[in-house]
């Protein structure tokens, strides 16, 4: 389990690009990017979405993907501590990637995690 840390109270938007660990994409950062919009990993940096308090730094595996409400919902585990977690596909996302993991069945990351999903893209 990755060690709880006190989180800001609000989202703090961060533009930050990146290379993604898993295929290598260099990713240019909204401000909201969570994942690689190609292969749709990330890595576990937030306890609470954009506070970079989160201790564990494991790969966030994209493990299914809902569409509810008019958007796809990406959830990820994390391959170092099992933590579960959902965003929301950005429109730069592959969708190839996102239809290949729909209809995976995974735990709710709410029921897992005793807390709601994020709204942060």
């Amino acid at each position: 389990m990755p060690t709880v840390t006190e989180s800001p109270k609000r989202f703090v938007r961060r533009r930050e690009d990146f290379d993604c660990a898993n295929c290598r994409k260099q990713v240019l950062g909204t401000g909201y990017t969570n994942h690689c919009p190609r292969c749709l990993w990330s890595r576990h940096v937030d306890v609470a979405p954009g506070d970079r308090l989160a201790t564990c730094r494991g790969m966030m595996e994209p493990v299914g993907v809902l569409y509810e409400r008019g958007e796809y919902l990406v959830t990820q585990c994390c391959v170092e501590c099992g933590h579960l977690w959902q965003n929301r596909a950005a429109s730069a996302d592959s969708r190839n990637a996102l239809h290949g993991l729909m209809g995976r069945a995974v735990k709710s990351p709410a029921a897992s995690n005793g807390r709601r999903r994020p709204t942060e893209r």
